[in-house]
């Protein structure tokens, strides 16, 4: 199973919120989850380095994603903040937890672990991320704030 003709998830500006950092961040997390994706060959052993090789350096990419969204949403006293950190730290205990499974097993399977990555990025972004997107607009809107962390 060889997937390099194509990838799982292709951003679109419907995800974007105006705030570059963000947009950036989401963008190489789509970049991340689509690499992952063109690695799934169906050979266990080789999907297994590969993941031990790129996890750690990921999870070390979304808890800084993570961090900087939960600094803007302080610094804008957005009411939704320990809602949206809970997802946040939810998602990276279940992801701890793959890590964990994978090692004690010393097997993974790449597709299954990719495609929970695009269906939590994808629907986070898409209704959770939206919610302190329309915040950030009527702050930004209404008095000067700095939105960046």
């Amino acid at each position: 199973m060889n997937n390099t003709k194509f990838d799982l998830i292709t951003w679109s500006n419907t995800f974007a919120c105006g705030i570059k950092l963000i947009d950036d961040q989401h963008k190489h997390l789509v970049d991340l989850v689509n690499d992952m994706f063109r690695h799934v060959t169906g050979n266990e052993e080789q999907e297994h380095v590969y993941f031990n090789k790129v996890i750690q350096e990921a999870v070390k990419y979304i808890k800084t994603h993570f961090t900087t969204e939960e600094k803007i949403m302080m610094a804008t006293n957005f009411s939704g903040y320990a809602e949206h950190k809970r997802a946040h730290d939810n998602f990276i205990y279940t992801v701890a937890k793959n890590i964990s499974e994978s090692a004690t097993l010393k097997r993974i399977s790449l597709y299954s672990f990719t495609k929970f990555l695009k269906d939590w990025i994808l629907s986070h972004i898409a209704v959770m991320d939206k919610q302190y997107f329309v915040h950030l607009k009527i702050v930004a809107t209404s008095k000067p704030h700095r939105l960046t962390p």
